[in-house]
């Protein structure tokens, strides 16, 4: 009983000496190492680490039982693969320091009003969804980027302004096979039309499928270096495709898509405001109907 008192005490003592600046320290490297696993799994890094862990270990256990050539040669290794590890990964680098750039402070966001009304993105995402349902059909291409807190005023600047309202027929029209901004980017800002005809980076991905053609490349390529939300519709199959943080999702139904837009783009508590708005329609379109019937 007296070593356990003895170990809490121990403990409350060194809690005692943790001082503010302390805790900015922890919580400043904690965000760093989360967000180092963030990079990690959506990049090729993954097999890199796993190998780096695993050359620390094997020198570990090479100091561990005096293995002295083995340890040297793995000590310089290490310091010639940090130079090395440099120059692999200087496409992810540069994507990191391109969206730490561009992102918003959160402060600056409040004072410029960055973020849509619901109304109006909700609007925006209904409209998006029966325009993508529709040239899905007569398999017309699109492809269509929201901007949310990476600023995409560079993307935009690349195409032909607009100020306009997103509405099904100005989505068709503009992606109509023979309309001159139909091989462009639509982008989205604050749940209105900012330009169309943009221009999108590639995805420089040496693993995707020969199967995606330059509009999938673009849109993973935008979505890999920000938080935007793109959508798009190939011109062979007809099929939807939203693209989340590099991660692609095709095949989907417009009911799916405007699922997906609304999770990604409204706050979540608009969401589940609509959700038991349409419940408690549809509990009370049952009801009526019931009624009817007797």
């Amino acid at each position: 009983m007296a070593s356990v008192m003895q170990f809490f005490s121990t403990i409350l003592d060194y809690l005692r000496l943790i001082t503010i600046a302390d805790m900015i320290d922890i919580a400043i490297m904690a965000f760093v190492i989360y967000k180092g696993i963030i990079l990690l799994q959506r990049t090729k890094a993954v097999s890199v680490a796993k190998a780096l862990l695993l050359i620390f270990v094997v020198m570990w256990v090479s100091y561990q039982f005096n293995l002295n050539a083995v340890n040297f040669v793995l000590s310089k290794a290490m310091e010639l693969g940090l130079l090395a590890l440099v120059i692999i990964f200087q496409p992810e680098i540069r994507r990191f320091l391109e969206r730490m750039g561009s992102n918003n402070l959160s402060l600056y966001r409040v004072f410029r009003g960055s973020s849509a009304p619901s109304s109006e993105l909700e609007a925006a995402i209904n409209e998006t969804v029966e325009a993508f349902g529709e040239m899905s059909k007569n398999k017309v291409g699109a492809l269509m980027v929201f901007e949310r807190d990476t600023d995409l005023t560079n993307i935009i600047s690349s195409g032909t302004p607009f100020q306009s309202t997103v509405t099904s027929e100005l989505l068709k029209n503009i992606f109509f096979p023979k309309a001159p901004l139909h091989d462009g980017a639509v982008v989205v800002r604050k749940g209105k039309i900012a330009a169309a005809g943009c221009m999108l980076p590639m995805s420089e991905s040496m693993n995707l499928s020969k199967e995606l053609g330059m509009r999938h490349r673009a849109g993973l390529g935008m979505s890999e270096r920000s938080d935007a939300v793109v959508i798009l519709v190939s011109e062979e199959t007809g099929a939807i495709s939203v693209v989340v943080h590099g991660n692609l999702r095709r095949h989907l139904s417009p009911e799916t898509l405007g699922r997906v837009l609304r999770n990604e783009l409204l706050p979540h508590e608009e969401v589940v405001t609509e959700k038991i708005r349409k419940r408690t329609l549809l509990f009370w379109q049952g009801r009526s109907k019931k009624g009817e019937e007797k």
